[in-house]
C-alpha cells in the first residue's frame, strides 16, 4: 500500500503551504517508504509515498498523461491494467506501473472510467485544463481513504486520518464504492451491484463454478515484481498467535500437509498490550474487535516485513460473503442470513479492510484480499443463500458451500479436519487468553467511577466496558476532533454481528461481547458439532480421538507462521 495526501484549491500557492503539505505527506511514510513525491499546480498539491511493488525502478508518482495536463496520485493495484493498456493504442505510457493507466483513461473515458477498474484503489486525478478533479475508491473499501473540507474551502484527501485531521474544519471516510467530482460538487456511488439491493438470490449453488472464481481471483492478484507471502494459506506462509494457540496448531499441520515454508513468529500478551498505543494511532479506531484483531496482524506484519517480503494475500472477507461467523447458526431464516451477509460486506471497510489495511501499512506492507475481488463477490453473493445456512445435521458448518468447493477427493487441498475446522475469529485464534489479557489489562486502568461518568464524557458511541473506554481513551488522545470520534462505527455487536442480528437470540443481549466465544451455545459447542459432521460422513470419525478443547493459556506468547 501506499499513501495519498492531495490538499485541493486551498487559495494558498506560497512555500509555507508546500512545506506544510509535505510535513503532512510525511505523517503516511510508513505506509510508502521507497519514495516521496509531491506535485504542485497553483494551489492544488498531489503528494504520494510509494511502496514499489509493480515497476519499482520507473513507477514513481504522482503519474501524468502525455503532456501532462492530467495528474494522478494513486494508492492500490490495477489488476487488469495490462488488458486496459491493449485498450488505449493510441496513448504512450511513461513507465510500466499498473496505476498509469488511470489518467489515460480518463482521457478517453471522462469520469465514466472507474468502473473499467478491477484492483483495489483510492486515487485523487486533477485536470489542471480547467483545475477540476475527481476522487474514486475501490468497491468494497479494501484501500483506507478520508476527505475533509478547510475554513478557506479547499478539500482535502488522505490515505489515513492523521495526514488530515489537524488542518481540517471537518473530515469523515470516503465511502468506498464512489466518486467524488469536483463539477458535480459531491458523491456519486459507481459500485451498483446485484446484490446491493440485498434481494434474495436464486443461483442454484455450483462448487465447481465458485472453486475456479476463487482461483481467478487469486491468480489475478500474484501480480507483482517482488517477494511475496501468503497469510495462513500456501507458498510463503505467515501466521502469528499465542503460544499452543488454535490457528498456531492447525498451521503447523497444514504446513506439513502442503509442505510449505511455514514461518513461526511467537509474543506474548505482554507485547501486544505494550503495542496496544502504537496500534491505534496507526489504525485509527476504538473499535474493540478492530484492536483485538489488529495488535497480532501488527506485529506479525513488522516480522514479515523484516524478511524481506512486501505483499500478501490474506483472506478478508471470506466469513461476511459466506455467514462464517458463529453467531450465523442462529440466522431464522434464508432471507435474514443473506441480509446480514450483505450488512456486513456494505460495513468491511469500518472493520476488517481497515484493519488488514492498516496494520500491514504500518510496516510498509501490502495485503491483497482475493475474497474481496468484484467478479467473485458477483457469483458468490448471487448464489441461493438456502445453500449457505448451517445445518449441522446435514454436514453444513459455517462457510460450508466454500468448504466443500474445495473438497476434492482425488487432490485434496487440506485434510479433512482442517477443511472443516470451526471458525476462530482471528483475535480469538490467536490464542483465548489474548482477550482475557487485554481485558484483565484494562480492568487496571480503567475504575468503576470512569465507566458511572462514561455517557458524560464520551456522548459518542459510550464505551460500556472498561477495555473500550482504555481504547477510547488512547483514541482520543491521538485524535480529538469530534470528526475523528465519528469515523469510528459502534452498536451492539455479539461476535462480530451487525446490531440487527443481536435480535436473532434473546440472550445474546446480556452477552454483547465481540469475541466468538460470546456466541452462547455455539462456539461452546462447537467443536462436538464435528462429530455430527463425522456421522454424515464430512470428517473421517477417527479424527475425533484428539478433537481440540477450549485452553487455558496461562502464560502465553503469540507466534508467527510462514
Amino acid at each position: 500500500m501506499c499513501g495519498i495526501l492531495a490538499v485541493l484549491g486551498c487559495s494558498d500557492d506560497s512555500q509555507a503551504k508546500r512545506v506544510r503539505v509535505l510535513e503532512l505527506s510525511r505523517r503516511l511514510k510508513h505506509r510508502g517508504p521507497d519514495w516521496s513525491g509531491l506535485h504542485q499546480h497553483g494551489d492544488f498539491y498531489l503528494s504520494h509515498q510509494r511502496l514499489a511493488i509493480i515497476d519499482p525502478a520507473s513507477g514513481d508518482q504522482p503519474l501524468f498523461n502525455e503532456d501532462q495536463t492530467i495528474v494522478v496520485t494513486v494508492n492500490g493495484e490495477i489488476y487488469n491494467h495490462a488488458e486496459l493498456r491493449k485498450s488505449l493504442p493510441n496513448h504512450k505510457f511513461r513507465t510500466g506501473s499498473d496505476c498509469d493507466v488511470i489518467a489515460h483513461l480518463y482521457e478517453e473515458h471522462g469520469e465514466n472510467f472507474v468502473s473499467m477498474l478491477d484492483g483495489m484503489f483510492s486515487f485523487v486525478l486533477l485536470d489542471t485544463r480547467d483545475n477540476s478533479f475527481i476522487v474514486a475508491r475501490d468497491a468494497i473499501g479494501i484501500t483506507s481513504l478520508y476527505i475533509g473540507w478547510g475554513l478557506d474551502g479547499s478539500i482535502w484527501i488522505s490515505s489515513e486520518l492523521k495526514g488530515l485531521h489537524d488542518d481540517c474544519e471537518h473530515f469523515e471516510c470516503f465511502p468506498p464504492g464512489h466518486l467524488y467530482s469536483s463539477k458535480n460538487g459531491g458523491f456519486r456511488r459507481w459500485y451498483n451491484p446485484l446484490w446491493f439491493s440485498e434481494a434474495i438470490p436464486s443461483t442454484p449453488y455450483d462448487p465447481l463454478a465458485l472453486r475456479r472464481a476463487f482461483e481467478k481471483a487469486v491468480i489475478k492478484r500474484l501480480m507483482t515484481d517482488v517477494p511475496f507471502g501468503v497469510l495462513f494459506i500456501r507458498r510463503t506462509r505467515f501466521i502469528i498467535g499465542l503460544e499452543n494457540s488454535p490457528d498456531l496448531k492447525a498451521a503447523r499441520e497444514v504446513a506439513d500437509y502442503l509442505g510449505t515454508v511455514h514461518h513461526e513468529f511467537h509474543f506474548t500478551v505482554q507485547d501486544g498490550i505494550d503495542a496496544i498505543e502504537d496500534v491505534i494511532y496507526h489504525v485509527e479506531t476504538y473499535d474493540v474487535t478492530t484492536i483485538r484483531a489488529s495488535t497480532p496482524m501488527f506485529l506479525m506484519s513488522r516480522k514479515i516485513k523484516a524478511l524481506g517480503v512486501k505483499m500478501v494475500i490474506s483472506g478478508e472477507g471470506a466469513d461476511e460473503i459466506f455467514g462464517g461467523y458463529l453467531y450465523f447458526h442462529k440466522a431464522p431464516n434464508k432471507e435474514e442470513f443473506h441480509s446480514e451477509t450483505c450488512r456486513k460486506i456494505k460495513a468491511l471497510h469500518q472493520y476488517d479492510c481497515l484493519r488488514a489495511n492498516k496494520s500491514t501499512s504500518a510496516w510498509g506492507l501490502e495485503a491483497r484480499v482475493p475474497f474481496l475481488d468484484k467478479d467473485f463477490i458477483d457469483i458468490a453473493m448471487a448464489i441461493d443463500p438456502e445453500w449457505k445456512m448451517i445445518k449441522l445435521g446435514e454436514g453444513r458448518m459455517e462457510k460450508w458451500v466454500l468448504r466443500r468447493a474445495f473438497d476434492d477427493e482425488e487432490n485434496p487441498y487440506l485434510p479433512k479436519h482442517i477443511l472443516y475446522r470451526q471458525k476462530e475469529q482471528f483475535s480469538d485464534g490467536v490464542g483465548y487468553s489474548w482477550i482475557d489479557g487485554l481485558k484483565a489489562h484494562a480492568a487496571l486502568h480503567v475504575n468503576d467511577k470512569m465507566m458511572q461518568n462514561a455517557k458524560h464524557i464520551f456522548r459518542h458511541n459510550t464505551p460500556t466496558t472498561k477495555e473500550a473506554y482504555y481504547y477510547r481513551m488512547i483514541f482520543e488522545r491521538f485524535f480529538p476532533q469530534n470528526s475523528a470520534t465519528l469515523t469510528v462505527p459502534g452498536g451492539p455487536s455479539v461476535a462480530c454481528s451487525t446490531a440487527k442480528a443481536v435480535e436473532w437470540d434473546a440472550a445474546w443481549s446480556n452477552n454483547l461481547d465481540p469475541s466468538g466465544r460470546a456466541a452462547s451455545g455455539v462456539h461452546l459447542s462447537g467443536y462436538e458439532q464435528q462429530a455430527v459432521l463425522a456421522s454424515a460422513g464430512v470428517v473421517p470419525p477417527e479424527i475425533l480421538v484428539n478433537l481440540p478443547r477450549m485452553m487455558n493459556v496461562a502464560a502465553p506468547g503469540v507466534a508467527i507462521q510462514s
